[in-house]
């Protein structure tokens, strides 16, 4: 099979370096989380605050050779299209998210269909931070200090029924809140919102997959999914679906945001594998960002599973993962 190589970056995808050393568009208020949280300056939109620190133990079963990515990488170079297409729009425009009051929606087959306050959330399960790679479909990766629980113990709450075999999520729609959800200059029409991602059930319950409120210390920054947003470390980033208001259990596989786009490109598994290229460059290759400037980032061989092989392959025993891209 031929392996093309990824091309160099265009500008548009390469946050400028100033970015990082004179911005900090750490924007995303929040109220205290229980005994959990320090509280936070007052949110006030369109202006820097701190966020609110949130204490988690570091679980030493998930860590990672490298070094985290810095902080202000992580948090100024992002995807997160309802804010718009470029690398930078999504800590320029965040301060429009009100992470608080919200609450997430747990219906469809389940025993016990919910409602959950953010806070009450928060407090289903012990906070832990797992170091876990990002790998993104644009081959890039970071390494971020997540925070959360695994989603099965909030699953586990609402008890499946035996014609549970999907989890579909869906993020806010709010054009208000969400500027590139409106149609004019920062809308994205290639997608259609609300934005809607999916896993197979046992997918979901892996304990690898996080229910995430938080990085490197502190409550998610609104760029990068708040309040809350899934993580699943050995598919790529489009899969962990951010600022999720509702989560349901179905019987057939959802239709995501992203297969409705484009489906010879972005299949519904989506696992890390450098031996499918997507249509447009190769995924045999990443480069790890480090400081998040372009000198310092890293080409690596990319792992199949992102590097989780040895947790997850046996999902998928006897799947033809290139036809199941």
């Amino acid at each position: 099979m031929l392996i093309r190589r990824a091309p160099i970056f265009r500008s548009s995808e390469i946050t400028d370096e100033r970015l990082y050393l004179n911005r900090r568009a750490f924007i995303a208020g929040a109220a205290a989380l229980g005994g959990a949280l320090a509280l936070g300056a007052p949110h006030d939109a369109g202006a820097e605050a701190p966020l609110a620190e949130l204490k988690a133990a570091r679980n030493p079963k998930f860590a990672q050779p490298d070094p985290p990515t810095r902080y202000e990488a992580a948090t100024t170079y992002n995807n997160f299209y309802e804010f718009g297409v470029n690398k930078e729009d999504p800590a320029r425009m965040a301060g429009s998210l009100k992470p608080r009051p919200w609450a997430v929606q747990v219906e469809g087959h389940v025993g016990k269909p919910r409602t959950f306050d953010i806070d009450e959330l928060i407090k289903l399960a012990p906070l832990e931070e797992r170091v876990y790679a990002l790998r993104c479909v644009e081959a890039w990766s970071m390494v971020i200090p997540w925070i959360g629980f695994p989603l099965a113990a909030l699953l586990k709450r609402v008890e499946p029924t035996g014609q549970a075999k999907f989890v579909e999520f869906t993020t806010l729609l709010d054009p208000e809140q969400f500027p590139a959800q409106k149609k004019g200059l920062f809308s994205f029409s290639s997608l259609e919102w609300p934005y809607v991602e999916g896993l197979r059930l046992d997918e979901a319950m892996h304990p690898l997959t996080l229910l995430t409120v938080g990085m490197y210390g502190k409550v998610l920054p609104n760029q990068n999914g708040a309040p809350v947003r899934v993580v699943v470390p050995w598919k790529y980033g489009f899969k962990s679906a951010k600022s999720i208001v509702r989560i349901r259990l179905v019987s057939e596989q959802p239709k995501t945001a992203w297969e409705k786009a484009a489906p010879q490109e972005y299949g519904f598994y989506s696992n890390v594998n450098p031996a499918v290229s997507h249509p447009r460059w190769s995924q045999a290759t990443e480069r790890r960002i480090t400081e998040g400037r372009i000198s310092e980032f890293r080409r690596r061989d990319t792992l199949p599973f992102n590097g989780y092989a040895d947790q997850v392959a046996s999902l998928y025993s006897g799947m033809d993962l290139k036809k199941y891209y």
